[in-house]
């Protein structure tokens, strides 16, 4: 029996448990979209195609699922690339379905096809950043493309691929015996753990060493091994630090907890990597900013400490930083196995209290020193003051996502987060403008958790549309827009090493300007606060959560920087040998 592609790739991901599509129409992708109008999935509607990328690695974040997502060609297509690309470099699994040229019409440049250097090449845009890309050429490999495409996103190192499909394959008849094929193959593959033998050197090590070190980053929640790795950390007695990406990995109030390293860590943080003599990484790239620049004197210093580092990407093992002993394995098995291993060789396991007083009598000295910030009643707001109403008012296990600047690097320092995987930020991109769409993608993936947005001026500004997806979908997320006119992390680095703020700050005849974001909301039909004093934020963000309604939040805040005790290299080009970070610009 025949059937139109388009009717029977609904079918196929219905099959798959899909249950959500992001995306935007275009003239390439009408077929498929109307065949969608009766399918249990739900086609969640954008004004820009780099929403739909950004909700959908929320989603595919918060949902521990591979996300969908569906575009027009050339422009459709290149507005999505953002978002794209940010999934990528987080390792999200994703599967971006884009309308493509006419196949009989290649290389005579119909209608928006991108071919300056190659007859249909769309897809090539894309092969940077995904793990394939592929064109649809003949109607009856589609099956097989499709099936692949989800297989090779979700397994090894996550990430998106691409499957670019000339419009007219969508309007094919292929004989149904071919999707039928593809649902008799595995739809998860069974992945690397560690041998007993590998697991038990581990142990020894870190137990001969002095001042073992765990080191995780997001790829513990890729794996979804944060119940393995407490466990792990609380045989074992062994203090953990994280990467950005592995925040909340293990709650902020284990005692064991350090904190997050690198440019924004703090001296206590970044010391304790340095002073360890055996590092266990799981998990992680350290990236530039995590690591001081990979200089010895400020983060890591390998060696003559030695590393051991886990990660289900080869390619990470050695990058940055020479490896003892390296092992390629999913992080959940690995630490199934190490638990093992432990409780074999130290059935009572250890305690080290000491260690533990040492973090926290840390911990309360860094809130005693931030406590002036956070008590500060000025307004514009303290954003130290921002974080810890917003800590207060949430439940322990709501969703954040945040944005760049001051949002994202000072709630990676100075906000507790308690469940893994609930705080979702551009890592590896630092993309300006994920956060306020990644929230729409966690409060459809989570619907009964709390969801609340972090995000700058400058980001929200970047597609403050997410509000009209919203008001359709009913998605009751919370937007707090931390404003500071200005893009501010950049000023106060501008600032302080060129003494200017020149296109960085926002200005309307030389006075600080900025959009009423609460106007602009309640003209989308979102409820909408302006905050006024200081005072005034606590009480509207308890209202925000209570309505239950799409929310925005605009709370003028301070330009002060974010603290820093790391390094990043950036200001010894700006400005050498001068020691130089960012400013507050007021």
């Amino acid at each position: 029996m025949k059937q139109l592609i388009s009717h029977q790739l609904v079918t196929y991901l219905e099959n798959r448990g899909v249950e959500h599509i992001f995306g935007l129409c275009g003239h390439t992708n009408i077929a498929f979209l109307s065949a969608l109008e009766n399918s249990t999935i739900e086609f969640i509607n954008v004004r820009h195609e780099q929403i739909a990328a950004h909700a959908a690695d929320g989603y595919a974040r918060a949902k521990k699922q591979t996300s969908v997502v569906l575009s027009h060609l050339g422009p459709g297509l290149t507005n999505a690339s953002t978002g794209v690309a940010n999934a990528a470099l987080d390792s999200i699994p994703m599967v971006v379905i884009a309308g493509d040229v006419p196949s009989h019409y290649y290389g005579k440049h119909p209608h928006q096809e991108i071919n300056l250097h190659a007859d249909a090449s769309q897809y090539e845009i894309y092969r940077p950043f995904v793990k394939r890309a592929w064109r649809v050429d003949i109607p009856e490999l589609f099956p097989e493309i499709m099936e692949k495409a989800f297989q090779l996103a979700e397994s090894g190192r996550p990430g998106p691929v691409l499957v670019s499909v000339p419009m007219d394959i969508f309007s094919k008849e292929i004989d149904t015996a071919l999707f039928e094929k593809v649902k008799h193959h595995t739809k998860s593959l069974h992945k690397p753990s560690l041998d007993d033998q590998t697991a038990q050197q581990i142990i020894q090590l870190l137990l001969g060493a002095k001042q073992p070190l765990i080191y995780a980053g997001g790829g513990i929640n890729l794996a979804d091994a944060a119940q393995e790795l407490n466990e792990f950390m609380d045989q074992m007695s062994i203090p953990l630090a994280h990467s950005l990406m592995g925040k909340g990995v293990v709650s902020d109030d284990h005692p064991l907890t350090l904190g997050m390293t690198g440019f924004w860590g703090t001296k206590f943080i970044n010391d304790k990597c340095k002073q360890a003599d055996y590092v266990l990484a799981l998990g992680t790239r350290f990236t530039e900013a995590d690591s001081s620049s990979w200089e010895e004197e400020y983060t890591f210093h390998f060696p003559p400490a030695k590393l051991i580092h886990i990660d289900i990407d080869s390619n990470e093992i050695g990058r940055n930083y020479p490896v003892e002993l390296g092992a390629v394995a999913d992080l959940k098995q690995a630490l199934t196995v190490l638990n093992r291993a432990a409780k074999e060789i130290l059935p009572e396991g250890r305690d080290n209290a000491r260690l533990k007083q040492e973090i926290a009598a840390y911990k309360e000295e860094f809130v005693k020193n931030n406590r002036e910030n956070i008590d500060n009643p000025s307004f514009p707001m303290k954003p130290q003051r921002i974080l810890q109403e917003i800590r207060e008012v949430l439940p322990r296990d709501a969703f954040i996502t945040t944005d760049v600047g001051w949002n994202k690097n000072g709630v990676g320092q100075q906000f507790p987060v308690y469940e893994p995987g609930t705080i979702l930020t551009p890592g590896g991109f630092a993309t300006m403008g994920f956060g306020a769409p990644a929230a729409l993608g966690a409060k459809i993936a989570k619907p009964d958790r709390v969801v609340v947005s972090l995000v700058g001026d400058g980001g929200f500004g970047q597609n403050p549309s997410v509000l009209a997806t919203a008001v359709e979908e009913n998605i009751p997320a919370v937007w707090i827009i931390m404003n500071n006119s200005s893009y501010g992390t950049i000023a106060g680095l501008q600032k302080a090493h060129y003494n200017t703020t020149y296109g960085t700050v926002f200005k309307r005849e030389n006075e600080s300007y900025s959009p009423d974001f609460a106007i602009i909301a309640q003209g989308y039909g979102v409820e909408a606060i302006k905050i006024r004093g200081a005072d005034e934020f606590k009480p509207a963000l308890e209202k925000a959560i209570a309505s239950e309604k799409p929310f925005v939040i605009d709370v003028a805040m301070l330009n002060d920087p974010v603290p820093t005790a790391g390094h990043w290299n950036i200001n010894d080009i700006y400005s050498p040998d001068q020691k130089r970070s960012h400013v507050s610009v007021q």
